[in-house]
């Protein structure tokens, strides 16, 4: 094979390339038997037919020729499909390394077979059934009221990119620590699950989801939400929607989605998972599993419910995201940009907020209750969080005032008037280098609310310490001292060498992942295996390791050495060791120590029996 064909091969199949040293270590790693058994279940049937077919006419050496192959493909009856594409289905056998091509015939290798052969009529068909064509599609008598299932499936989608979009509003506002073993730290899994508004156990999944749709990356050891993120989060629900659909399709095999096209409409998830069962016999809990995943993943997309599919699943998986999200999005409930402002100070949004609306509300309001009417409240905390981040009492009320149902309640006016009052009350710089080694400064006009910040004992985590009546220093970054004096409810503003107050965003977002351009293992193996190339060379590595084998197991072996004129003996050697070309190695019939040049040897084979 030419290098770049041996690369496609190796690539095509698992293996640790780990300890691989030269072409036959390569070899051994491809013929162990856990290699193998990968390889063999993931062939579909026809391929399962063809190898099991050449591996029943294999003469000793495993080798037959193309003839005696289409011969038995026509003994067993196969199907039509499979004799018009059996050139294929052998060259795909071959560039896995399941057949290998010679000069004149082809050739099972003995592992491959040792390993199919004794389970054809066990736990797998025989080869004639392995080769018989596909069952019928019946036509059952659809008993599911579609339209139900339609419904109950927008009500799924909708609460899956609501979820989606919760998470990733938490993680703007706090980012979640990634542990060294790998998952969320405890403490943030149950953060997020409580602002999720879903149980602990459900969150890898819904984390999965964002992350293979690019929607969070991972900065250093902490989870936060990404540029695409931030986009999605302000798309209309359909375009949300549709962004999960993709990734999930982008999951499913080319030959899972021709199932699909066979079912049409008699698609459902029982007579999906025996087609593939069907298709990859040999498939077992790779296959379980991959599939397990797709409908979970389908339910939560609103694309089956209770395993029936609904009419958007065959848009999906025909390509049609579309219009898959057009009929899907029309069952969502409609969205609101109005709210009503009450005098408890809360936000009662009628039904679900326009994105935009949202996430304005969201930077001066928290969320308390989220359903399909959700439920913001304003705070003198949440408002500061506002004027800290750029806003100001004039744009915070100009906003309420374009969405209100109600108008500006006057307790809420009071409040954000008297918050942007009272905002800098405290304030947080960079710690000059004289006060080293504190990396923050906090000062305030009023030495009580110093003095206040000191005894805090929620504000202990950042190690405050008293610099005079009006100051306070903390070995703190400024952004870690802002935000907790922020989270503690401080009017708390930063500020600048020259006293200017800068306004902080704690919503940072980062790119989202790019694929990662990795070296190739493939082609850092083959570096290392085919540096001496082929030839004589080979021969002689091959020889050297059948006589290293021998020397470990302290067996005897038949050398066959050159001799001078042309001719050839035969020898009883026990190979002691194999060192710079040379064997040394125990004569057994003349009791003597010989020393052999690998150049000399003409083959090694077994000793003769007893």
């Amino acid at each position: 094979m030419s290098r770049d064909e041996l690369a496609a091969a190796l690539r095509g199949r698992q293996f640790d390339p780990n300890g691989i040293r030269d072409l036959f270590d390569l070899a051994e790693a491809l013929l162990a038997s856990e290699s193998l058994d990968i390889a063999i279940s993931r062939l579909d049937r026809p391929h399962l037919a063809v190898l099991a077919a050449a591996s029943s006419i294999a003469t000793a050496d495993g080798g037959y020729d193309d003839d005696a192959l289409t011969a038995e493909i026509d003994r067993l009856d196969a199907d039509d499909s499979i004799r018009r594409s059996l050139g294929a289905l052998v060259a795909d056998l071959e560039s896995q390394l399941l057949i290998v091509a010679g000069e004149h015939r082809r050739h099972v290798p003995a592992p491959v077979a040792g390993r199919l052969v004794p389970r054809l009529g066990a736990d797998l068909p025989e080869p004639a059934e392995l080769a018989a064509p596909a069952p019928r599609v019946l036509e059952p008598v659809d008993p599911v009221d579609r339209r139900l299932l339609d419904r109950l499936g927008a009500e799924a989608a909708y609460a899956t990119i609501a979820t989606t979009a919760e998470l990733i509003a938490a993680l703007g506002a706090q980012p979640a620590r990634e542990l060294a073993k790998g998952g969320l730290s405890l403490p943030d899994a149950k953060r997020l699950a409580e602002a999720i508004g879903i149980e602990l156990d459900r969150l890898p999944r819904v984390f999965q989801r964002a992350v293979e749709a690019g929607l969070v990356a991972r900065e250093g050891a902490y989870w936060l939400e990404s540029d695409l993120g931030g986009s999605w989060v302000l798309e209309p629900a359909a375009g949300r929607w549709r962004r999960l659909a993709e990734c999930w399709l982008d999951r499913i095999p080319p030959t899972l989605r021709e199932l699909v096209a066979r079912r049409s409409d008699t698609l459902s998830a029982t007579a999906f998972r025996d087609d593939v069962r069907w298709l990859y016999p040999a498939g077992g809990r790779w296959l379980d599993e991959g599939l397990e995943r797709l409908a979970d993943d389908a339910e939560a997309l609103g694309l089956a419910v209770g395993g029936e599919p609904v009419d958007a699943a065959r848009l999906v998986v025909a390509g049609a995201l579309d219009e898959a999200a057009e009929q899907l999005s029309a069952r969502f409930p409609p969205q609101v940009d109005r709210v009503y402002l009450q005098h408890d100070l809360s936000v009662v949004a009628p039904g679900p907020l326009a994105p935009a609306v949202d996430a304005r509300l969201r930077g001066f309001a928290d969320l308390e209750a989220r359903d399909l009417a959700a439920t913001y409240r304003v705070s003198a905390a949440s408002v500061n969080r506002a004027l800290a981040a750029g806003e100001s009492a004039e744009s915070i009320r100009d906003f309420l005032e374009s969405i209100s149902l109600t108008g500006v309640p006057q307790p809420l006016d009071y409040l954000v008037h008297e918050a942007a009052r009272r905002f800098g009350s405290v304030r947080v710089s960079v710690a000059p280098e004289t006060d080293a080694p504190a990396k923050t400064s906090i000062r305030s006009d009023d030495a009580e609310l110093i003095t206040t910040l000191e005894v805090d004992q929620a504000l202990s985590p950042i190690a405050l310490r008293r610099a005079g009546d009006h100051r306070l220093l903390s070995r703190f970054a400024p952004d870690v001292v802002f935000w907790a004096l922020s989270d503690a409810r401080y009017p708390v503003a930063a500020e600048d060498a020259e006293g200017r107050i800068v306004r902080l965003q704690r919503h940072r977002l980062v790119p989202a992942p790019a694929p990662v351009e990795k070296t190739d293992p493939v082609d850092e193996l083959l570096e290392r295996v085919l540096d001496h190339g082929d030839g004589p060379a080979t021969e002689q590595a091959w020889l050297a390791r059948q006589l290293e084998a021998a020397a470990r197991a302290k067996e005897t072996l038949t050398v066959t050495v050159h001799m001078p004129g042309g001719q050839t003996a035969d020898y009883l050697l026990a190979p002691a060791s194999v060192a710079n070309g040379r064997l040394r190695a125990r004569d057994r019939k003349a009791d003597i120590e010989r020393t052999l040049p690998l150049s000399a040897i003409a083959a090694v084979g077994p000793a003769p029996a007893e």
